[in-house]
């Protein structure tokens, strides 16, 4: 029989495995370093693919649920130019297999899935160790212990499991993000709620852009990209940051800029970091990884999905071999490194596309040969 499952970490990629363990009837217990799921914000948007985030949740039998949660219109594209004219705008007709939901919310249906007891908040790694035999020991900040036959790492970009596989690190992408969010946008900021639309925005320049996203209740949620060094950001006063980061976009139109300047939260530094791409690592017994701690790259739309079908994939690999856990484990990570290599790829090329020498014309040539190809495929399927 397949042992109780140790799973370290709560975000989506931890969760769908739990459920999908428990579903087949396998238990597992996550242990988290948050002490509560309201503990912090739990982020913006995600479009979830029909390709992997939804076939996930479909294991999960969470589909339904999950439709609950769609906020529609939202998987409008919308691409300006600095001085707010439009270069692409693409209606959402509802065709699209990228509906977008709540981070929090999506969290919160995979909570409220799982039998009580199962996430253990405030539980803070310090570190893990092997004990001989498959079996490893996981240190927790308070000083407790849990030893497990089988340990998941689903703890993100610095996994505390990963040490037991690999030797890679996170390394800087040399862009970074800066958060910021307007409420109420369409009765307080109007000009600016009529240029980001129904969806996501993107205003884009080589080497760095403003792209939003209108969330629930009119909330625009913002990341505005730069490419420098850390030590450029280390020096800007955060106290005063919207001023200075809006100097970078001198000339851009106000309603733009205002997505940095009118923010209603102080602007979050988010430095981008990434694992080299192709990151694999031999079988060890007894243990694996699962989302940004196996696989960590720059933001590109595939993070939370490629998190949550990993967990969705491990789960069912334990289900089809519940008496020999290695076999189930070699299955899962043989498929997952092609897959994980595959999507670190596409972002680098995406990130070409958003912040490179011909930003923004390459993003709207190539939303342009997507919507072209989606024709075409449309086409086959009536004339088949």
């Amino acid at each position: 029989m397949t042992p109780h499952v140790t799973i370290i970490g709560a975000g989506l990629g931890g969760l769908t495995l739990a459920r999908v363990l428990h579903v087949h009837g396998i238990p597992a217990t996550v242990y988290e370093a948050e002490s509560a799921p309201t503990a912090r914000a739990q982020g913006g948007m995600l479009d979830i693919h029909d390709y992997n985030g939804q076939p996930a949740l479909q294991a999960a039998g969470l589909t339904d649920a999950f439709r609950a949660l769609v906020l529609e219109g939202r998987q409008a594209i919308r691409i300006l130019d600095r001085d707010g004219s439009t270069l692409f705008d693409k209606a959402d007709d509802g065709t699209g297999g990228r509906p977008e939901v709540q981070r929090g919310e999506l969290r919160q249906i995979l909570l409220d899935s799982l039998p009580a007891g199962t996430v253990r908040w405030g539980h803070k790694v310090s570190s893990a160790r092997a004990l001989g035999g498959g079996r490893h020991e996981v240190t927790f900040a308070d000083g407790s212990t849990v030893a497990t036959s089988l340990l998941v790492g689903a703890d993100g970009a610095w996994s505390r499991v990963r040490p037991l596989l690999s030797d890679a690190a996170p390394e800087y992408t040399g862009r970074s993000f800066v958060e910021t969010y307007l409420y109420d946008s369409d009765s307080r900021h109007p000009a600016t709620a009529k240029a980001v639309g129904g969806g996501s925005l993107f205003v884009l320049a080589p080497g760095k852009g403003i792209q939003a996203h209108r969330e629930r209740g009119g909330t625009l949620h913002t990341y505005v990209a730069l490419t420098e060094p850390l030590d450029w950001f280390a020096a800007v006063d955060f106290t005063e940051a919207a001023a200075r980061i809006a100097r970078e976009f001198d000339g851009w139109a106000p309603e733009l800029t205002a997505l940095i300047t009118d923010g209603d939260t102080a602007p979050i530094l988010r430095p981008l970091y990434a694992l080299p791409i192709g990151h694999r690592w031999d079988r060890v017994p007894g243990v694996t990884l699962l989302g940004d701690a196996a696989h960590l790259s720059a933001p590109n739309g595939e993070g939370a999905n490629l998190a949550m079908y990993d967990g969705a994939e491990l789960g069912k690999a334990l289900a089809a071999h519940p008496d020999d856990i290695e076999r189930a484990l070699t299955t899962y990570e043989q498929a997952m490194f092609p897959r994980a290599t595959e999507a670190a790829v596409d972002g680098t090329r995406l990130h070409a596309f958003l912040f490179g020498d011909d930003a923004p014309h390459s993003l709207v040539t190539a939303f342009i040969e997507d919507e072209r190809e989606e024709r075409e495929k449309q086409e086959e399927r009536q004339n088949s």
